[in-house]
């Protein structure tokens, strides 16, 4: 008897963006089935470490849990800074992708890596994927990844470019070919404005707030730009550093763009270099293209404009900036068209 494709070992093959803030898996013909944040809750009894949530959940534990009990992020600009937790929290992602894992229990899995990581750091990818399971194990650099998921014609012999501004990390990359031609990478990314907002709040309001309600600010108010005028206001809520009270404060979208104008150029920096390197053909087609944002970061206001005003070129967010990455693998895994661009490790 025929055994549905989605009993097969196939149909469980999956491709994960491991990501500093967020974690999202794409299965084989099923698509995005996974994206939560890359956080753990871990309790400590008698010296030993137990998860007891993962993902949204422990996340909204952030700042918030007892003692004995940790919310922890094993992954610091784009790699893994905690194995053991690391490798738990894949374990966690996979099984609830696979449905407890009835389906199937040894499968491929494409890891998408960050383009400037070592081997050591990629290594340690791969090893955590296998022991949550997998019976082979390829990677898929992030740009490229990010690239697919946004529909550019990385097959083709006509250069893009795409900016993956992500948690921990930016990466610039200038693609042809199934190849990457150029890339560069910058250590600022989503947590480095969120520090960035908090350390201007701080400074100008002697307010202390928390990882969550910076990463608010930068959602509602946060912008690549000046606005005109004040624009938006916001209340903020926080411990008053002089006299030790929770307290309150406005905020306007003007301070917070002023705040954020020094990580904004450090992007804008890794644009102009990455185009600075780029070949004359290849920057021919990138004028025609233009430049393409992905990540959590290319969601910052007016970040498009700022990169225009920039460089002189046409920037555009991808349509789905969350998940390129996660689509993009899934589809190198999906597809013989870009079997070039996965690596065996």
């Amino acid at each position: 008897m025929k055994i549905p494709r989605l009993f097969s070992s196939s149909a469980c093959d999956m491709a994960i963006d491991l990501g500093t803030v967020n974690t999202v898996i794409y299965v084989r013909n099923r698509g995005i089935v996974l994206n939560e944040p890359s956080v753990l809750a871990v309790e400590t009894r008698d010296g030993i470490r137990r998860v007891k949530v993962v993902g949204d959940a422990a996340k909204l534990m952030m700042g918030k849990t007892p003692a004995g009990i940790e919310a922890i992020r094993p992954l610091r600009d784009g790699v893994i800074a905690d194995l053991d937790i690391a490798e738990q929290m894949i374990k966690h992602f996979v099984d609830r992708a696979l449905d407890g894992g009835r389906f199937a229990r040894r499968h491929e899995i494409v890891v998408c890596v960050p383009v400037g990581s070592t081997m050591v750091e990629r290594r340690a990818l791969r090893d955590a994927a296998s022991n949550a399971g997998a019976s082979r194990v390829r990677m898929i650099e992030e740009p490229m990844a990010a690239a697919i998921g946004a529909g550019l014609p990385v097959t083709e012999p006509r250069g893009a470019m795409v900016v993956d501004i992500g948690g921990g990390t930016t990466e610039v990359a200038v693609l042809s070919l199934n190849g990457i031609a150029y890339s560069g990478s910058a250590r600022v990314g989503g947590d480095r404005l969120d520090e960035t907002i908090a350390s201007y709040v701080r400074r100008a309001h002697n307010l202390m707030i928390g990882e969550a309600t910076s990463e608010r600010i930068k959602c509602e108010i946060g912008a690549a730009t000046l606005p005109d005028g004040e624009g938006q206001r916001i209340t903020v809520k926080g411990r008053d550093l002089v006299n030790g009270r929770p307290a309150e404060v406005f905020i306007t979208e003007a301070e917070i763009a002023q705040a954020l104008s020094e990580p904004v150029g450090q992007i804008k920096a890794a644009v102009l270099a990455a185009l600075e390197q780029t070949a004359p053909e290849l920057s021919a087609d990138i004028i025609d293209e233009g430049i393409t944002l992905t990540g959590g970061g290319a969601l910052l206001a007016r970040l498009d404009e700022a990169l225009t005003d920039a460089t002189g070129l046409p920037v555009k967010v991808a349509e789905a900036p969350l998940t390129c990455v996660a689509m993009g693998a899934g589809q190198a895994l999906e597809h013989a068209a870009y079997e070039a661009v996965l690596v065996n490790l």
